[in-house]
């Protein structure tokens, strides 16, 4: 069973969330939160699977609930809701460490199959939009630590991965699936999986997303 905290400010919109959640027999809803500081203290009272969040709402909003939820180290997952697929916001959000995001209008298939990958620690945003997300807002936000001050080859966060690593991570950052870096660089994809794995438990990326987030702050992967 997946468990599923619902933060939005719109009444109707969390009873909409609710009815099609709960209309699925491997999710279910905790809890809703009108705001981004009822989400983050009922994140920590409940330990959901995943945080479905609204980036719009009075008080806190949801990039600085992310933020906290993500950094109280507990297991629980953000999946962000935005109103456009490329605005800042969700630029935001990922940064702040949320696992994926989806436009409120998507299809309710796409929204049950969203938190479904987020909850097993897949990337909901596809790697290649991802890219596109952050090349097209990569100076509307304040750079990460890495490359602004290091070279790649100097950046600590890279320090413990091997060279085939570093290789695989650049890539995943040009937004590469594991199909095509197994076909590009004469791998198994099984043997890519394994060392996508490695890549994230060695540099604390919680998944692909954050993964791309590394590659573009360390500079291994720079805006097109």
């Amino acid at each position: 069973m997946t468990t599923v905290l619902i933060a939005d400010d719109q009444p109707l919109q969390r009873f909409g969330f609710r009815m099609l959640l709960e209309s699925q027999d491997d999710l279910t809803v905790l809890g809703e939160a009108s705001n981004g500081g009822e989400a983050v203290r009922m994140a920590a009272e409940l330990h959901p699977d995943v945080v479905l969040m609204d980036i719009r709402m009075p008080g806190m909003d949801g990039i600085e609930a992310t933020r906290r939820v993500v950094a109280s180290g507990d297991r629980t997952r953000v999946l962000i809701l935005t109103t456009f697929d490329l605005d800042e916001y969700a630029h935001a959000g990922l940064r702040a460490g949320a696992s994926g995001f989806l436009i409120k209008d998507a299809q309710p298939e796409e929204l049950l199959s969203g938190i479904r990958s987020v909850a097993t620690g897949d990337a909901v945003v596809a790697p290649s939009l991802t890219r596109r997300l952050l090349d097209a807002y990569a100076h509307h936000l304040p750079s990460g630590s890495g490359s602004a001050e290091l070279a790649p080859e100097e950046d600590p966060r890279l320090s413990s991965l091997t060279e085939r690593e570093r290789e695989i991570l650049t890539v995943i950052g040009q937004g590469w699936t594991n199909t095509e870096i197994a076909g590009r660089l004469h791998l198994a994809e099984s043997t890519v999986k394994t060392h996508v794995g490695r890549i994230l438990a060695k540099t604390g990326s919680r998944d692909r997303i954050q993964a791309v987030i590394l590659a573009y702050d360390t500079g291994l992967v720079k805006p097109s």
